[in-house]
């Protein structure tokens, strides 16, 4: 486990960045719940990492977490999925889970940059307003939400997964170039952002 200082704009202090190691699928799962454990109404959560990093199965217990009895499943087909669930003090929470691999696309209008591409695509889908203000009992959870993190939501927490490259064998083709291999420990780096985030630490369950 290691800690670092990630400097923190949107509150103009200094946020902690922590990171911890997931060994296995469902201490990833019990690594979402933790996190869930600690979120609040209005809270924008935005998972980051490779293909296979285990962004889902980390969905997956953040869905636990909040009492949801529906699966947790990639919503990339549907780009967002909304579930009711519940808060550890039993008041009811509104998950919205979003995929945002596919938003932000290349089909941008004459002089349109990306972020504004991206608010475009957001409002089609009514998400522009919850991302920029949830309501008190709406929780946002974006897998592939880096791109539009700093435009859309100065107050969030940050989840970055890695996963190992495949380095068993001594051969080149054996090593198939060091690609990412979806077994073993997951590295997972949580970055508080924002006045809200300040007192998080997972390795305290503390918010």
């Amino acid at each position: 486990m290691s800690e670092d200082n990630t400097s923190n704009n949107a509150a103009s202090s200094t946020a902690k960045t922590v990171t911890v190691e997931a060994t296995t699928g469902e201490a990833m799962r019990e690594l979402g719940k933790q996190v869930a454990h600690l979120t609040h109404g209005g809270d924008v959560i935005l998972l980051s990492g490779p293909l296979g990093a285990g962004k889902t199965t980390f969905a997956q217990g953040f869905g636990a977490g909040l009492n949801i009895s529906e699966p947790i499943v990639s919503p990339t087909f549907t780009i967002a999925r909304e579930l009711k669930g519940q808060f550890l003090s039993g008041n009811s929470a509104h998950l919205i889970h979003v995929d945002a691999y596919r938003l932000g696309g290349n089909a941008y209008a004459p002089g349109q940059n990306a972020i504004e591409r991206l608010l475009d695509e957001l409002e089609s889908l009514g998400l522009d307003e919850e991302l920029e203000d949830p309501s008190d009992n709406t929780i946002i959870l974006m897998e592939w939400g880096e791109q539009m993190a700093a435009a859309l939501a100065p107050e969030r927490l940050e989840i970055h997964i890695d996963r190992p490259l495949n380095t068993v064998g001594t051969d080149e083709a054996s090593r198939a170039d060091n690609e990412l291999t979806s077994n073993g420990t997951r590295t997972v780096t949580f970055i508080p952002v924002g006045a809200s985030w300040q007192t998080f630490d997972i390795t305290r369950n503390n918010r």
